[in-house]
């Protein structure tokens, strides 16, 4: 066999020297005209096939599953099984490696993960692709810096302050402690009061407000630079026997770092996030625990984090930050009798990199809104645009007036686009299906949301309109071409060609069983139930989605770090060649979803 066999392509890449060597020992090259058919549905296959030049098209009857090109594999899935089901034919003269089964069947029974790359499901290959990431991408949090942390402000109150004045100071600010400064000495020091020093002053029985807290502060402080890595820090933490680092430059000091927060940031940082956000009294504030967010994110992906449960810590973060800049910016009362929701990816629970506010604001109804309602919401909308989350380009946020409505108001709008023709109702629709309340009474977006359910399940005509979307940004085949290297245009939209289809196409089928789950793994879960999808297809869109939002995320930071506006295309030629595999089993995932769906609300008779 030629020296030229290609061991940097999957399923190949994972193979031992010894392996390799196994290959090259039992692999012939073969010729076939355009064409011809290579293997044809119910024959027995021999070898595995492994093209070399030319392309070979994957048919299932009449249907095109996929075209494969130089490098790709087929079938290995018929060679396990002992049967082809699909019928795999020459496109162009094509010239493969065929390997024999016997050594397919023996590198399979000796390396586990190239037997799960050869046939197994998607879920096996992102397994797989999860044990072999590399390890250059592994991010040591002890190496960070301690000013990347949640370093507390520091509150500072005179040694002969009393103690009941210092309660009060710890009540309004939200905080465990405060810095200690005494004068009375030669040289002034610092020392710090915390609850647990206020619990022997409480235990002293004299009234708090007859004692000075300088008798009970600790004088004896610890403290880190910004610049120390948080490694050093824990390793104080630990040697000390405290709970709080002053985080100081000489003899400046910018704040207080607990242990909490050390052990927060050494985890997943979403908790220390949390507390930033809870804890921020100005938007200015919270303007600093949004700018942490993305970084949490960036950090969480390369350590190897799975992607949903990332966005499920995003979503969690972000309804918490939109929460506490309504309640800084908008009166109780309007918040009392509001509900603040999220929208699009957003409400679903699936976005990770800032993207496009979507929101809107439910009044109840028969309340009398503030004089200068329309100044608060555009108010609310520059706070989240400081944050980094720009406005929408169709304008979908509560400084429009559209968006922006009493309960019976919106009920009316959303009837309207519910029973009406045009296109764009039918994409506010869609946006609104998945709205998550953030903010204020959560009952008011129920209501209408489930008003809605009930007027459209039973209309065939209007859900067959409405999950026609699928096709919104058209049907071409494109990026087969893509990925094998015949277009070099700006890359694959992982949004229009896979994601946006698949999350439509199950949120169009959720709400024909009127289901309530707004998040898209909450639907594909409650489908099952209901018997409307099979497990196997629900695990496959679950992970197919799963892996090109984690595609889209990894093609976005690194834009990010090149300091480039992040675009939402994937670079064909800078993936690996798994990663080349798993997209194409992706899309074709999203493909044959498709073509359940047109079957299903009959859109060919559309």
């Amino acid at each position: 066999m030629p020296n030229a066999f290609n061991f940097s392509a999957s399923p190949f890449d994972c193979l031992t020297p010894d392996e390799q060597r196994r290959v090259r020992g039992s692999v012939d090259v073969a010729y076939y005209p355009q064409g011809a058919t290579i293997l044809d549905v119910g024959s027995q296959p021999s070898r595995l096939w492994i093209i070399i030049k030319g392309f070979v098209t994957q048919l299932e009857g009449d249907e095109v599953i996929a075209t494969l090109g130089p490098d790709d594999t087929f079938d290995g899935r018929s060679l396990v099984a002992g049967k082809a089901s699909h019928r795999f034919v020459a496109t162009e003269e094509v010239v493969a490696y065929e390997l024999a089964r016997s050594t397919v069947m023996a590198l399979i029974a000796d390396n586990a993960t190239f037997g799960a790359l050869l046939f197994s499901e998607l879920s096996d290959k992102l397994s797989a692709l999860t044990q072999r990431q590399s390890q250059h991408e592994l991010q040591s949090l002890t190496l960070s810096r301690v000013d990347e942390a949640f370093v507390r402000p520091a509150q500072v109150v005179d040694a002969n302050a009393d103690v009941l004045s210092v309660v009060q100071v710890l009540q309004k600010h939200r905080t465990t402690h405060v810095l200690v400064r005494d004068g009375s000495q030669q040289q002034e020091r610092m020392g710090i009061f915390t609850s647990s020093n206020l619990q022997h002053a409480i235990l002293s029985g004299e009234p708090l407000n007859q004692q000075t807290v300088g008798r009970w502060a600790n004088f004896s402080l610890i403290t880190v630079r910004p610049s120390d890595p948080m490694g050093e820090a824990l390793a104080l933490l630990m040697r000390h026997r405290v709970h709080h680092l002053v985080v100081a430059n000489d003899d400046h000091v910018l704040g207080v770092l607990e242990s909490l927060d050390v052990f927060s940031f050494l985890s997943n940082h979403s908790h220390l996030i949390g507390v930033q956000i809870e804890s921020a009294e100005d938007v200015q504030g919270l303007a600093l625990a949004s700018s942490q967010i993305t970084r949490m994110v960036n950090t969480l992906y390369r350590s190897g984090m799975r992607v949903g449960l990332i966005a499920r810590l995003v979503q969690d973060l972000n309804a918490s930050l939109f929460a506490r800049a309504w309640q800084l910016i908008a009166p109780p009362d309007l918040v009392d009798n509001s509900c603040l929701f999220v929208m699009g990816s957003e409400g679903r629970g699936e976005q990770l990199l800032k993207t496009d506010q979507d929101n809107g604001l439910i009044l109840r109804d028969g309340y009398t809104a503030p004089a200068d309602l329309e100044a608060i919401c555009q108010r609310f909308s520059q706070a989240l645009q400081s944050f980094g989350y720009p406005e929408c380009p169709g304008h979908i946020m509560i400084n429009n007036p559209m968006w922006r409505k009493t309960a019976h108001d919106f009920g009316h709008m959303v009837q309207h686009w519910l029973l009406g023709a045009e296109p764009e109702g039918l994409m506010n629709l869609a946006i609104f299906i998945d709205a998550h309340a953030v903010c204020g009474d959560a009952q008011l977006l129920e209501q209408t949301q489930q008003a809605l359910q009930r007027l459209a399940v039973d209309n065939d005509a209007m859900l067959a309109r409405f999950a026609s979307s699928i096709d919104a940004f058209g049907s071409s085949q494109g990026w087969w071409n893509r990925l094998l290297g015949l277009e070099t245009d700006h890359g694959v939209n992982l949004k229009k060609e896979g994601i946006f289809p698949l999350v439509h196409g199950v949120r169009s089928l959720a709400w024909a069983e009127r289901l309530a789950p707004t998040s898209t793994v909450g639907r594909l879960e409650a489908l099952v139930a209901r018997s409307v999808l099979s497990a196997e297809m629900a695990a496959d869109l679950t992970q197919s989605l799963h892996f090109l939002m984690g595609l889209k995320l990894k093609a976005g930071l690194d834009e990010m770090a090149l300091q480039k506006p992040v675009s939402g295309n994937v670079q064909i030629q800078l993936l690996s060649a798994l990663e080349r595999d798993l997209l194409k089993d992706a899309l074709s995932v999203v493909k044959k979803f498709k073509t359940l769906l047109r079957s299903r609300f009959k859109l060919d008779a559309l």
